[in-house]
């Protein structure tokens, strides 16, 4: 068994951060669920856009319809990522159904430009889940402040949800809470609550970067006797970050309110870790792999740090390692007057502008490349 396989055996499932047509008709995407326990797909503007302007794989749908405008652009777009969404829904049902409901899934983003529209998110949710029309479908909405609330609103009517781009565990907890009030609602009024599924997906190696950064710029004028101090803080705060996630994780996933909801047939909200190929070449490149591993999780990884942990990775059960040591980097970063919290605020403003900026790029790609295949 190699090591991407083996993670099942540690309660986590491997999810593939990729998504092509060419992948998924050409037999690799069905290896990786037989060889290596794939279970799951989860899919972005940026992907989709590379995948499109890269390949030939879109020419024949692109050349049978005009997209001069970025309206008939995000319809040919769905039409598209559609056809992709359902085929690997459809390569994954098998685990769907073998896992009873807890894995197997695909997500789809709606549209980053409605961060923060929560009634615009609610709607084109809504579109997407009855488009794609797959109970291993999975929506993603970000952890936005008017993000949240749509989240809520979706989960209460069955819509499974990725809830993304979340960096803080004050975010995180309130996105937990979201869950568990959606699925006693449904409870309430007799409805299903065994087939609503959702992940909450921290992203990992940004924190990294943002606060390496900010170390970065204190070791420049540190004196020193102070440089120790600094450097062994390197690299050491996303994966604090997520294991004091996983912790709560643990707590609320206990005791009688979950009791009742469980024994009701509910899965629990799943931590997933995204952004999971290390940025930093100085470190391991697949440190966010081997140090994020705990039962009920998933990790969302490239084809690249796929493949590298198929070759060389480690496993241990590795989130529930050193609590107090994680507690207390989060602690020394204070100490240095580095404030997480502001860090992953602006790490989610960012973050929303960059997948903003990316779907506009999507849109620009269908434009160009359907122009130049109807010349063609």
């Amino acid at each position: 068994m190699n090591a991407l396989a083996a993670l099942a055996s540690h309660g986590q499932s491997f999810w593939l951060d990729f998504i092509r047509r060419s992948f998924l008709e050409g037999g690799e995407f069905q290896q990786m669920i037989e060889k290596d326990g794939l279970s799951g797909v989860t899919s972005n503007p940026s992907i989709f856009e590379k995948a499109i302007a890269e390949s030939t794989d879109y020419a024949e749908e692109l050349a049978s319809g005009s997209c001069d405008s970025e309206q008939d652009a995000k319809a040919m777009f769905e039409r598209l990522a559609g056809r992709d969404i359902r085929q690997a829904a459809d390569m994954l049902k098998p685990v769907y159904d073998r896992t009873n409901k807890a894995d197997g899934y695909v997500s789809l983003e709606v549209s980053p430009l409605l961060a923060h529209d929560t009634e615009g998110t609610i709607v084109e949710a809504r579109k997407l889940w009855r488009a794609v029309a797959r109970p291993n479908l999975m929506i993603k909405v970000p952890g936005t402040p008017e993000g949240l609330p749509a989240v809520e609103t979706l989960l209460t009517e069955g819509i499974n949800v990725n809830i993304t781009l979340l960096f803080s565990q004050k975010t995180y907890e309130k996105t937990a809470e979201t869950y568990l009030r959606a699925l006693e609602t449904r409870l309430r009024r007799g409805e299903d609550v065994s087939r609503v599924a959702s992940v909450a997906s921290f992203f990992v190696s940004r924190i990294d970067t943002a606060v390496d950064k900010l170390l970065g710029e204190r070791l420049n004028s540190a004196p020193a006797s102070e440089r120790p101090r600094l450097e062994a803080l390197l690299g050491k705060a996303a994966i604090a970050n997520a294991k004091l996630a996983y912790r709560y994780f643990r707590q609320i996933y206990a005791g009688p309110r979950w009791d009742a909801l469980r024994a009701a047939g509910a899965h629990p909200q799943r931590l997933l870790w995204a952004s999971t190929s290390a940025k930093n070449p100085a470190y391991r490149d697949v440190l966010y792999v081997e140090e994020l591993i705990g039962a009920d999780t998933v990790n969302t990884v490239p084809p690249s740090t796929a493949a590298a942990f198929r070759e060389h990775g480690r496993l241990r059960a590795s989130l529930e390692e050193d609590l107090s040591g994680a507690a207390q980097v989060l602690k020394d970063l204070e100490a240095l007057g580095i404030r997480f919290d502001e860090v992953t605020d602006r790490l989610l403003t960012e973050g929303v502008a960059l997948f903003a900026a990316s779907f506009r790029e999507l849109l620009d790609a269908i434009r160009k490349t359907s122009a130049r295949v109807q010349t063609k």
